[in-house]
């Protein structure tokens, strides 16, 4: 009777809930009363339903449990039809929590054949959450070996699946030692790993516990699971661990296979389409949750009340323990930040990894302490859920926007931690050669932003080849969001990497070579790809602006961020910037150039000075390339001499005769600051400022005295790049602007 009233308990508060929902659609769609009948009859039908399930599982329940002796299925209909019970109302709701004790005792207690336990165990699929109490249970009668061995291991992957929903966890880790003595069936082995994999806290290392994982691998070999857990024995106990260790592998574990995650993601998705309050009552709190490993999860503490004022009392009586420094601080009760610097060295992180994702305070801690085995958790838990999860690598999942969802968190993770996570990277490498640009453009194009740097020979492989055949053959938009991303990637590496080398310098002298020729790879890569995407796109003004944009942060990698690099634009993006119909791109050009001549001028000088940067120098090459490029602008913009005295291979150098040939009246001006096609307009305004009565607009007037007004008038438009350039490139106008500012300081 007891039972009966728990498990109808929350039907009744959801049958308020969906009687509000009817009053509050029939209200905005202005539907009558005849709407909102309909809508109450067929809330009638789904609670008769219910009803009937409810008093169809009850009864199964009660069966089940009253069963003394062996019972065979065949020909036993009152067993087939408990059995359809359960699993209907599985598939159909999920399970009530009191439902897994009687569950898990029946199926492991060997009452029944393997046919009906198996059944039985897939159909253990939590509506809310998992009691520990009847894991607890369940665990008991391993140690009787009433169950076979298949129906063992099939329970073992049921708890892998299910460990998030698991309320509490204390008891479990309790009985560490037990699950530990599995180890040496070969069958169980992987996912008894599985399971101590998530157990593990440091207290459960010891060296005899390592001892019989080097037997153990001695014997099986070099077996993905037993690595797993060595591997996180050592991070917590290095001085114990002291054999090598293979690099991170792709997998650490195996699916366990099982019927439950499909299952627990069409329950938990028809539930909250049915009742959005249905985890809240589960955790105790109004935030809705989602699927298995809840990577979305809110750290809140698992609560068997739907009440959520027995969460508030209960931190009320722990709070006495709360900066206690005889204990471990629960991360559940780590709600503002300075609760986290007064805790910080007694915080125990979650078996949940994916929960940190979300927690700000969490990855505070994880960015402060630096913890390699909270990284391995995390490392090993993410490459899961994205190998599993990614909508383009599985058939059987359509659930985009919750997969984009995910995508996101993890973006605003690798934000707040200013790092990428070593799994991500791993999934992006082994999918983008899948990927079709499409399917979650934005965040994946977020999180190519923030892989590691590394000196990786296969990035070429593994990133641009794939991003490289997306990018010529989509849409000018992708081109440009491409182009975003890699020099959000190029800023990250210059950040995370090279701007603290001055505090290394002694253990970054070794590596500083390689990190410069990953980013002279990445910065040749998109100078490649842009010059042909100039001429897929006809010199796209739109498309240049991205592509000078990434060109505005190589210029500055000297001075700003303390890498000895600088490598110039390709002539195929120089000239074409240079030509342009837009003066956003000459503007942005020219304070390129100023950037680049600032840098190459400080390398200079340190190098005169004997400053050198870890002993890297410019090549000869760099200046004569930025010297040749100097000539052509100088050229065009201020001396029209560009067709004659422009030096570079790919430059406008032309003959008289081939020019004669082109009819064009003042061929050799047309391009300097009056007649430049980007600054034409400007001159245009000037004109019609200055002589406001002279409608023939002729350009020639422009000189002597005017050509310096015109020159001011450019400045007061905004163009502080061609500014910059004029007044440190030509001389006469640097000289002019020096004895002004003299005159202004005087």
């Amino acid at each position: 009777m007891q039972r009966r009233q728990s498990s109808k308990a929350p039907r009744l508060s959801l049958q308020g809930h969906h009687k509000s929902q009817t009053d509050l659609s029939a209200w905005r769609k202005g539907g009558g009363i005849d709407s909102e009948k309909s809508l109450q009859n067929q809330q009638s039908v789904n609670d008769e339903k219910y009803d009937s399930q409810e008093g169809s599982l009850e009864q199964a329940l009660s069966y089940l449990e009253k069963v003394q002796d062996c019972v065979a299925l065949k020909k036993n209909s009152v067993l087939q039809k408990h059995l359809n019970a359960v699993e209907s109302t599985a598939l159909e709701q999920g399970l009530p929590p009191e439902g897994f004790e009687i569950l898990l005792k029946v199926a492991l207690s060997g009452k029944f054949a393997d046919t009906v336990n198996t059944r039985l165990l897939k159909s253990l699929i939590p509506a809310s959450v998992v009691p520990e109490n009847s894991v607890v249970t369940a665990v008991s009668w391993l140690c009787v070996s009433k169950c076979s061995g298949n129906i063992q291991l099939l329970f073992l992957k049921w708890l892998i699946t299910v460990f998030d929903f698991i309320d509490h966890k204390e008891q479990l880790h309790a009985l560490y030692g037990f699950f530990f003595s599995f180890l040496q069936d070969e069958k169980m082995c992987p996912y008894v790993c599985h399971l101590l994999y998530l157990l593990t806290r440091k207290e459960n290392v010891k060296p005899f516990r390592i001892r019989t994982l080097l037997d153990l691998q001695a014997k099986m070999g070099m077996q993905s699971h037993l690595q797993a857990l060595l591997s996180l024995y050592k991070l917590f106990c290095p001085e114990q661990v002291t054999i090598t260790l293979s690099g991170k592998m792709k997998s650490y574990f195996k699916n366990p296979e099982g019927p439950w995650k499909a299952a627990i993601t069409a329950v938990r998705q028809r539930n909250q389409g049915t009742s959005p309050l249905s985890q809240a009552v589960f955790l105790g709190t109004s935030q809705p949750q989602s699927r298995k490993r809840k990577w979305n999860a809110q750290l809140v503490i698992p609560a068997t009340s739907t009440n959520t004022n027995n969460l508030e009392e209960e931190g009320e009586k722990n709070s006495v323990y709360l900066y206690s420094t005889s204990r471990s601080f629960p991360v559940e009760q780590l709600q503002t930040f300075p609760q986290l610097l007064q805790n910080i060295h007694h915080l125990e992180f979650p078996s949940q990894m994916g929960s940190v994702l979300t927690n700000p305070l969490l990855l505070h801690y994880m960015n402060c302490v630096k913890d390699e085995s909270i990284y391995l958790r995390l490392y090993y838990w993410m490459g899961q859920m994205l190998q599993e999860e990614c909508t383009w690598c599985v058939v059987d999942k359509p659930h985009e926007e919750e997969f984009r969802s995910f995508l996101e968190t993890i973006y605003k993770a690798e934000c707040l931690l200013q790092e990428g996570f070593s799994a991500c990277e791993e999934f992006l490498y082994k999918t983008l050669p899948l990927w079709d640009g499409v399917c979650c453009r934005s965040e994946i194009l977020k999180l190519v932003s923030w892989i590691p740097l590394s000196s990786s020979s296969d990035i070429k492989s593994y990133l641009y080849d794939p991003l490289a055949q997306l990018f010529f053959t989509s849409s000018i938009y992708f081109k440009c969001s491409i182009l975003e991303s890699l020099k959000e990637l190029l800023q990250n590496w210059l950040n995370c990497n090279v701007i603290q080398m001055d505090l290394e310098f002694s253990s970054l002298n070794t590596t500083l070579s390689g990190l410069v020729n990953v980013v002279a790879e990445l910065v040749h890569f998109v100078g490649w790809i842009s010059t042909v995407a100039l001429r897929l796109e006809n010199n796209s003004t739109f498309l240049m602006y991205f592509i000078l944009d990434f060109y505005e942060t190589v210029c500055d990698m000297y001075v700003k961020y303390n890498l000895p690099l600088l490598i110039m634009p390709p002539a195929g993006v120089f000239y074409p910037a240079l030509l342009s119909m837009d003066s956003v791109n000459l503007n942005q050009l020219c304070y390129i150039m100023y950037r680049y001549r600032t840098n190459l001028v400080a390398a200079k000088e340190n190098e005169l000075n004997k400053k050198k940067i870890l002993q890297f120098k410019f090549s000869n090459q760099t200046y004569q390339e930025y010297n040749k490029y100097i000539i052509a602008m100088v050229g065009c913009l201020w001396t029209s001499s560009a067709f004659q005295k422009d030096i570079h291979s790919q430059g406008l150098r032309m003959d008289d005769k081939l020019l004669s040939k082109t009819a064009v009246k003042e061929i050799k001006n047309s391009f300097n600051i009056v007649y430049h096609p980007a600054l034409m307009g400007y001159s245009v305004q000037f004109l019609q400022q200055v002589s406001p009565d002279d409608t023939t607009l002729n350009f020639k007037l422009i000189k002597g005295k005017k050509w310096d007004w015109y020159l001011e008038y450019l400045y007061s438009q905004g163009l502080k790049g061609l500014k910059v350039f004029i007044e440190s490139s030509i001389s006469r106008v640097s000289q002019a602007s020096r004895s002004k500012a003299g005159n202004v300081e005087a």
